[in-house]
């Protein structure tokens, strides 16, 4: 087990050490222990990256993305359990169906189809994209919870005369509060460090995520690495502190989830 810590913390670890060297030295020696702190690989990668700018863009996206999904994958399932129609049926299995078809194997005409409708360099297409492509783990986690909830809660609530939405935002959704939180840190994860869909998307650099603004330090014959990994450090260091805050609820997510 410490093997594998070990060796999970040691790009980590490579990444801070030359975040702090020039590109020189980096090419003389990439683990060493840097001879002087250059603190101003920050500054530069900060201006070059237009940092601020890609750190909203990037928030933008990820808060847009991790609010929706599991709100609609919730209602979703929701309807799938107490509806337990063919066709739902059908529809469920296709959503579990299409979690194992690989993003590459649809990147190309889903950049063409969307081209073509002139929907690309848009946050918000972006944020609809990873919408259709996150919802079904989500569907089929909150599935599995949403069938331990008993019917009789509800029904109770309906009587008392709570309207359908009510009963699902009043009693269902506050009861998957562990599976949200589950959901919204993998999404979350996986969304802030996505680099291959946004490139695909976002072609404007006013419209770049902080992933992308590392190729700013990518020329034509160099690489500017010590910028570069100063760029990368100040990208996950936001996405970091957020997991340290919220791993907690990840294993108790899916602890219950299995449970139930």
């Amino acid at each position: 087990m410490s093997l594998v810590l070990t060796g999970y913390l040691i790009p980590f670890f490579l990444v801070i050490v030359n975040a702090f060297k020039t590109t020189p030295e980096f090419l003389a020696n990439p683990v060493s222990w840097p001879a002087n702190f250059n603190i101003d690989n920050f500054r530069h990668s900060f201006e070059k990256m237009r940092y601020l700018y890609a750190f909203f863009n990037t928030l933008i996206i990820t808060a847009g993305s991790v609010i929706l999904i599991p709100l609609f994958s919730a209602m979703t399932a929701h309807f799938f359990v107490r509806n337990n129609w063919r066709i739902n049926r059908f529809i469920f299995l296709l959503m579990i169906a299409a979690m194992i078809i690989p993003f590459q194997a649809i990147m190309i005409p889903l950049v063409k189809i969307y081209g073509s409708l002139g929907m690309l360099n848009s946050k918000w297409a972006l944020i609809y994209m990873y919408i259709g492509f996150g919802s079904s783990l989500a569907v089929f986690i909150y599935h599995g919870f949403i069938k331990s909830i008993p019917l009789e809660l509800e029904e109770s609530a309906m009587i008392d005369g709570c309207s359908k939405l009510q009963i699902f935002f009043k009693i269902v959704f506050p009861l998957l509060k562990s599976t949200t939180i589950t959901i919204v840190i993998l999404d979350l994860l996986w969304i802030w460090n996505d680099f291959l869909l946004p490139s695909l998307v976002l072609l404007v650099p006013d419209q770049r995520t902080l992933q992308l603004s590392t190729f700013y330090f990518f020329g034509t014959y160099t690489v500017e690495y010590g910028y570069l990994m100063a760029g990368l450090l100040m990208t996950i260091i936001p996405i970091i502190i957020v997991y340290l805050f919220l791993q907690k609820h990840i294993i108790k997510g899916i602890m219950e989830g299995s449970i139930k």
